[in-house]
C-alpha cells in the first residue's frame, strides 16, 4: 500500500561523508554541532556494508534521523528500472528506520550492443510531453516497489535536448503532478541552470540570471516540498557553472533560500558538500547561517 511519507527531519542536515564521521562523533553533544538535525546519506554507498562502516551507520541511526538521496535510479533511462535494486533500497529504509527517498530527475544509464551500463553521471531528461509520462510511470513504479512518495530533484545541467517543446520548470510541474510525488528542491541547481542557459532565454536581448532563478523558485509547487539542498559550485566561465558541490555557497544561492523560506515556509534543509571537503567546524558555519534563516523566516511569520 502506497502512504504518504512523514518526513520526521527538520532543522538542517549534513551529507554525510566518511572523512566526517568521526569528527561528528567526536563532537555530538556538544553545543558546536547543536544545530546539525539530520544526516543525508547515498544509499548505494551503505547498502550490504559490514564491519566498521556498519558500525557507524548504526551509531547515527541510534542518534540522527537519516535521510536516503540516490545517486542511479535512472529515472529518465531507457533501461527498466532495476528493481532488484529498488528491493534492497526497501529493505534498507526500513532496517534503519529511514522515511524519505529521493532521485535525481535524470538519467545515468545507456546501453550498446545490447548491454546496458551506469555512466556515472547525471544526464538531463529532454522536456516533451513523452518523456513526462515515461518518467512518471518509472515514478510511480518505484513508490509502488517502496510502498512510499519518493521525491525527485530538479537537477543541474549543462546541455539541453534539442527536440525539448517546454522549458524546465513546467517539465518539473508536470511530473510532478502526474506521477503524484514529492519535491526535494536543489536551489543552488536553480541558479546554476540559470546561469549556464542564459544565452538560450535570453535570445540576445538584456538578461538578468538572478531574476530568472527567483522567477523559477516563485513558480515552484511548495506544497511538494520535502527538503531542499544547498551547495557550492565552481564558475569554469562568465555563463558555465559547474555543479560540483566543492565549494562555499554564494550569495545569490542564500538570496534564493532566503525567498524560498519566505513563499513556502521554513522546510529542512540539508548542506552538500562532496568535494574539497573541510574541517567539520568550518561546515557548521553554513550549517549555522541555515539554521539562522530559519529562526528569522519563523520569527516573522509568527510576528506577521
Amino acid at each position: 500500500m502506497l502512504h504518504q511519507t512523514n518526513c520526521k527531519i527538520n532543522g538542517v542536515g549534513l551529507g554525510l561523508k566518511r572523512e566526517l564521521i568521526p569528527q561528528i562523533q567526536a563532537a555530538f553533544g556538544n553545543n558546536t554541532i547543536a544545530n546539525l538535525n539530520f544526516v543525508e546519506i547515498a544509499p548505494e554507498n551503505w547498502i550490504g556494508i559490514g564491519g566498521k562502516a556498519k558500525r557507524q551507520l548504526d551509531w547515527f541511526a541510534e542518534r540522527y534521523p537519516i535521510v536516503c538521496h540516490g545517486l542511479c535510479l535512472s529515472l529518465g533511462g531507457l533501461a527498466p528500472l532495476n528493481t532488484d535494486f529498488l528491493n534492497q533500497v526497501q529493505r534498507f529504509l526500513q532496517q534503519y528506520n529511514i522515511p524519505l527517498y529521493t532521485e535525481h530527475l535524470s538519467y545515468s544509464t545507456d546501453g550498446y550492443q545490447g548491454q546496458q551500463g551506469y555512466l556515472y553521471d547525471l544526464l538531463p531528461i529532454p522536456f516533451t510531453e513523452e518523456a513526462v509520462h515515461y518518467v512518471a510511470k518509472r515514478i510511480r513504479q518505484t513508490q509502488d516497489i517502496l510502498g512510499q512518495r519518493i521525491a525527485i530533484e530538479n537537477a543541474s545541467f549543462y546541455m539541453q535536448a534539442p527536440i525539448s517543446s517546454m522549458d524546465e520548470l513546467t517539465f518539473i510541474n508536470a511530473v510532478l503532478t502526474e506521477a503524484d510525488c514529492l519535491l526535494h528542491l536543489d536551489i543552488n541547481n536553480i541558479y546554476v541552470n540559470s546561469v549556464n542557459f542564459a544565452h538560450d532565454i535570453g535570445k540576445g536581448l538584456e538578461y538578468d540570471p538572478i531574476k530568472t532563478a527567483h522567477k523559477f523558485l516563485r513558480g515552484i509547487p511548495g506544497e511538494r516540498i520535502v527538503y531542499a539542498h544547498m551547495a557550492g559550485h565552481y564558475q569554469q566561465a562568465r555563463n558555465l557553472l559547474i555543479d560540483t558541490h566543492g565549494a562555499d555557497v554564494i550569495d545569490p544561492v542564500w538570496a534564493l533560500l532566503e525567498e524560498a523560506y519566505q513563499l513556502f515556509g521554513v522546510f529542512p534543509t540539508c548542506l552538500e558538500r562532496d568535494n574539497n571537503i573541510p574541517p567539520l567546524a568550518e561546515l557548521m558555519c553554513e550549517i549555522n547561517k541555515i539554521a539562522g534563516y530559519q529562526r528569522h523566516t519563523k520569527s516573522s511569520l509568527d510576528n506577521g
